[in-house]
């Protein structure tokens, strides 16, 4: 009874016991008493453990020891244990002894005549008896119930365990791999021995297959021989077996010891609680037979017959998820048996307590949720993202979703979601971008204007003679004005009138200087009061995330460096004098009064005088000269246009100057432009350098992935739109002229062979230099092709944008499956690569996850090579939920728990009644569902095997 209570008091609790006994299962029969009258009531299971000693010694003087775990089922499995323990024999003196408890005494008395007690006797025949590897095997293949019923387990240890078969001439490794091949479980807590067990070692799962028949699970108990041992394994190596409590569990564990077993001082953890689905319930839903459903927190597998009700529970849950709204269809359980579910609502209760539900016909309310709490892939979602027409946006949100997901918090920048990161991100390079496009248009355009200012030299020359000579015969069409015999008068007069003229361009000039100044002026109040603070709001809400406080923003107050101010109230004032010089003020002398009287002395420059002064002066001589009345109207006529001819002459000669110095010019503009045009390409390489950063850990993590998901590969690419190019060159020429570019495609074609491997793959450099090259080597083929009526000066600026714009060139990502674009993948393939990032890439989505049958797209042999061994890791983090009419879903992913859904007969106007049945692969009654349901069932099962002549 003390060890009861020591069992019972165990924390952790123990919830399997297999009682030891050597030889029999004496103990286990007294424990099953003892459980039957409501003692060891927190054990689920109890199993004998017989231990026997083989005939085979370590190098530690101790016999192997190797165990028999009894399945405890059977109502008679106590008598056929005592039967198949009595074909183990061991001979001694010349007689030979049953493994029984008679037999046992007789041995220890035979052997140590001193035992008189019974007990005694049986120890010391125990204590003697040995059994040979051959003996074994030969009871094991003479009973069909033995090899169904019984578990084989040897100790791993140095002492009387397989480890202990060592010596330096490895005599004993043979021996060793046989007895390991022959047994189903390791006794060992040991971790290396474990790890070994499982492939990941020196030796893989293919070559443990091999050599010892597969991996094998590692199982550690107390060992207690005492009281104070029970439940305290050594260094606290606990066995966590997860799996009913059922024998079978222990069956199951030897086929999936990855998954099934672990030793070590806490479970291993898997989804955590605030993540985990405990049950759904549904109220008012009189088509359920059972209103509340637990859950497992591994990996669910819904199965049942068409129509028995499958997806109508993930939809349940989904809507008790808030998530079915974003996958919501005319197909789905919800929409076509709306009419039936007005009052129904779904509950999800979760590990850690918390409840969420909604309503059955509510569920548009969930679009208010950004983030649902479960992740749920209907059927129709899934075939929606991997449909043959293609990537669709939502295929691309999903993957990019995972992209983001992929970053840990702190490298997010505090964006939310992966748009948002991307524009972070790119800010920089695409604001480059921008600026230095616009610095290669505004290159361009002055670039153009010195070109055609250039080739207008010879018109603006031809131009200013013209001028000249029209200016020389207006000034002598104004001197046949002037009277006859008036001739040195008249040639006063055109002295004063030349003087009028020029100095009226002095004042002209000088109004223009201050006007200038005065727009100045108010070009600097106007970027004070608005511009600066305007830039400087800009800046603070672009850059909110700086955390710079009002103090230090203020810091950032815009203002010019120098004295501005008094520089231009110097130069205004200034101005202001200069225009009251040249234009003066007239003299007071009565010009009518003395009309002989000069106001200019004829020894004087005239030039020296003002305006007013030089008016007054042409005056007084036109009315000595004698112009009457109306020639006065002509003559003013004619001396305002002589001063306005001569300031356009005086334009054209500036223009002709600036025609003269516009190489040097031209020169300068074409390193602008080029150094512009590498400054664009320099941000287009530095975005693909941001993308790699943003791809980089979801790379890393395919990379460290292996296996299938090594097929997965991203790739940054620059992507030349080479057709919208040329289409837009093709829009500025007239291709029906004769030249190079006649007819469509002869610009894609040129520009395909000179340009296009430099825009895919070249450096800043060497794309500037590529492009300016076939600028300088087409430029007049192009200008061959120039539209009649076209502004010859628009027309070359429109056609200098194109040639140097960037607009064709983006920078995006590539998903590649095994080579393949995702673009050029079949659904199928496709269906893998989804299932892929949310299995295996997505790893920091721990939500549950549900799949309606996700086998839709795929073919059995995919599934089983790409999926299951992801289905398995993936449940060790996350609760998975998945519909499947696939086995290697169920079976090959080890499925935690199997929820057999069924249907009653329909009925007309309501719903048909739907059951589920739920438990384990260890449990006997859904292994044959499962058998029967998945695939067409056991029968088809094995007529497939026969027709393809393959051995069950």
């Amino acid at each position: 009874m003390e060890f009861l209570a020591a069992v019972e008091a165990c924390d952790p609790p123990i919830r399997a016991m297999g009682i030891t006994d050597y030889y029999g299962i004496e103990g286990y029969e007294r424990a099953v008493e003892l459980k039957a009258k409501g003692n060891l009531a927190s054990v689920g299971l109890i199993f004998p453990n017989v231990e026997l000693r083989l005939t085979i010694e370590t190098s530690r003087a101790s016999a192997i020891n190797l165990h028999l775990l009894f399945r405890p089922d059977d109502h008679n499995h106590v008598e056929r244990i005592h039967r198949f323990l009595r074909e183990l024999k061991f001979s001694y003196l010349g007689e030979t002894y049953r493994c029984d408890r008679d037999d046992l005494i007789r041995l220890g008395r035979a052997h140590d005549p001193k035992a008189v007690d019974d007990n005694a006797a049986r120890r010391a025949g125990a204590n003697q008896f040995k059994v040979t590897l051959e003996n074994l095997k030969r009871a094991l293949e003479t009973s069909d119930w033995a090899r169904a019923n019984v578990l084989i387990a040897v100790a791993g240890g140095e002492k009387d365990g397989t480890s202990g078969l060592r010596d330096e001439e490895a005599s004993f490794a043979a021996l060793r791999t046989e007895i390991e091949r022959f047994a189903h479980i390791i006794f060992s807590g040991n971790p290396k021995q474990s790890s070994f067990w499982l492939g990941h070692e020196k030796i893989s799962v293919a070559e443990l297959t091999e050599k010892y028949g597969g991996p094998k699970p590692c199982l550690h108990g107390s060992d207690a021989h005492t009281v104070t041992k029970v439940g305290k394994p050594d260094s606290n190596r606990f066995c966590w077996v997860k799996g009913d409590l059922v024998y079978e569990t222990l069956r199951q564990l030897c086929l999936e010891p990855s998954q099934r077993v672990f030793i070590g001082e806490e479970p291993p953890l898997g989804a955590l609680n605030g993540n985990i689905i405990k049950s759904v319930e549904v109220t008012n839903a009189p088509w359920l037979y059972q209103s509340r459903i637990e859950l497992n927190s591994g990996l669910v597998a819904i199965i049942g017959a068409r129509g028995s009700g499958k997806t109508a529970l993930a939809d349940i849950i989904a809507a008790g998820g808030l998530a079915l709204s974003q996958r919501l269809n005319e197909k789905s359980f919800i929409s076509r048996a709306k009419d039936f579910l007005r009052n129904s609502e779904a509950r999800l209760r979760w590990a850690e307590g918390d409840d969420t539900y909604n309503g059955l016909t509510m569920t548009g309310m969930e679009e208010l949720l950004d983030h649902p709490h479960v992740q749920y892939l209907s059927q129709q979602f899934v075939d929606q993202l991997c449909s043959s027409d293609g990537p669709n946006d939502e295929l691309i949100d999903e993957i990019e979703r995972v992209i983001f997901n992929a970053h840990p918090a702190s490298d997010r920048l505090g964006a939310s979601d992966f748009k948002e990161l991307l524009l972070k991100r790119l800010e920089s390079s695409r604001q480059k971008r921008r600026r230095n496009q616009l610095a290669l248009e505004k290159a361009s355009l002055e670039l153009t204007e010195e070109r055609a200012l250039k080739d207008s030299l010879p018109h603006l020359e031809k131009d200013r003679d013209e001028r000249r000579k029209a200016i020389d015969k207006d000034k002598k069409d104004r001197m046949a004005l002037v009277g006859k015999g008036n001739v040195e008068r008249a040639s006063r007069l055109e002295l004063v009138s030349n003087a009028v003229d020029m100095k009226q361009q002095e004042v002209n000039q000088a109004k223009l200087k201050l006007r200038a100044l005065e727009l100045l002026e108010t070009d600097v109040a106007n970027f004070r009061e608005r511009e600066a603070p305007l830039l400087v709001q800009t800046m603070q809400l672009e850059r909110s995330e700086s955390g710079l406080s009002k103090e230090d923003w203020k810091q950032f107050k815009i203002d010019f460096v120098g004295e501005v101010d008094s520089i231009l109230v110097t130069r205004v004032a200034e101005a202001q004098k200069e225009v009251l010089k040249l234009q003066g003020v007239a003299t007071n002398v009565d010009t009518e009064a003395n009309p002989e009287a000069p106001l200019i002395a004829e020894d004087v420059q005239l030039l020296t005088h003002p305006l007013a002064v030089l008016e007054r002066e042409r005056e007084r001589l036109k009315r000595l000269v004698g112009i009457d009345v109306q020639n006065t109207r002509r003559f003013n006529a004619l001396s305002d246009k002589i001063t306005k001819a001569e300031g356009v002459l005086t334009k054209i000669n500036q223009n002709i100057e600036r025609a003269k110095s516009a190489e040097e010019r031209i020169t300068k503009l074409i390193k602008a432009r080029r150094e512009a045009y590498a400054a664009v390409y320099e941000a287009i390489v530095e975005e693909e350098a941001q993308l790699a950063i943003l791809y980089a850990p979801i790379k890393a993590r395919i990379e460290e992935a292996g296996g299938s998901l090594s097929k997965l590969s991203f790739s940054i690419r620059r992507t030349v739109d080479l057709e919208k190019w040329a289409a837009t060159g093709e829009s500025l020429l007239d291709l029906r002229r004769n030249g190079p570019f006649q007819g469509r495609g002869s610009l894609f074609q040129r520009a395909h062979l000179k340009l296009l491997q430099t825009w895919e793959s070249g450096d800043a450099p060497t794309a500037s230099a590529a492009v300016l090259e076939f600028v300088k080597t087409n430029e007049a083929d192009l200008r061959l092709h120039m539209p009649e009526g076209e502004n010859k000066r628009d027309w070359a600026k429109r056609v200098s944008d194109w040639l140097l714009s960037t607009d064709h060139i983006s920078v995006g990502y590539g998903l590649q499956y095994d080579g393949v674009d995702i673009e050029q993948l079949s659904p199928g393939t496709r269906g893998i690569v989804l299932l892929l990032l949310y299995l295996a890439i997505d790893g920091t989505d721990d939500r549950p996850l549900i799949i309606d049958q996700p086998e839709e797209n795929l073919d059995p042999q995919s599934i089983f090579d790409e999926l299951v061994t992801r289905f398995r890791e993936a449940k060790r983090r996350r609760q998975i939920i998945i519909v499947t009419h696939n086995a290697n879903l169920v079976v090959n992913t080890d499925a935690d728990q199997v929820i057999v859904a069924s249907s009653g007969q329909h009925k007309p106007a309501q719903l048909p009644v739907i059951q589920y049945e739920m438990g384990g692969l260890e449990n006997k009654r859904i292994r044959q569902r499962v058998c029967d349901i998945l695939e067409g069932g056991e029968h088809a099962f094995k007529e497939r095997a026969k027709r393809l002549r393959v051995v069950i």
